[in-house]
């Protein structure tokens, strides 16, 4: 099963932020897991290295990072990705819509976030953490 995870997914992994950290983690584990394949955009990369950045400071942020870019599938955020974004009525916030529409184009299942309604447009699955923890392992 392909899963696009969302920047804020990323974020509670590399800051370590809690509640959420418990079950963000796990789902970023599936990497590990042959059943699963886990992307995540260059959007995403970029929103999570800035909030890391902040908090851990420039030279970690770039060791976690690099720890997740080696484990995670990074989803393209081509031309088709931004013209479909920008093109479709129902996407108010341009961020999401290429968030989605990369894991649309990396034929991802289900998106997870813990923003389910910035994805109100969206016609594939989206999970926040618990509840994809729960319906799928």
């Amino acid at each position: 099963m392909k899963v696009f995870l969302d920047a804020n997914v990323l974020v509670s992994v590399l800051n370590k932020e809690f509640p959420l950290f418990s079950y963000s983690s796990r789902v970023l584990s599936l990497c590990d897991q042959p059943r699963f394949e886990v992307f995540t955009s260059p959007v995403c990369l970029a929103i999570a290295f800035y909030f890391a950045e902040k908090k851990s400071g420039t030279v970690l942020a770039k060791k976690k990072l690099n720890l997740l870019i080696s484990k995670i599938k990074i989803a393209a955020t081509d031309v088709k990705v931004v013209q479909q974004a920008i093109q479709n009525p129902a996407v108010h916030d341009f961020e999401d819509g290429m968030e989605y529409y990369s894991a649309v184009q990396s034929d991802c299942a289900v998106i997870i976030t813990e923003d389910r309604n910035d994805f109100y447009f969206s016609e594939i699955e989206v999970l926040g953490c618990v509840d994809f923890l729960k319906k799928y392992l």
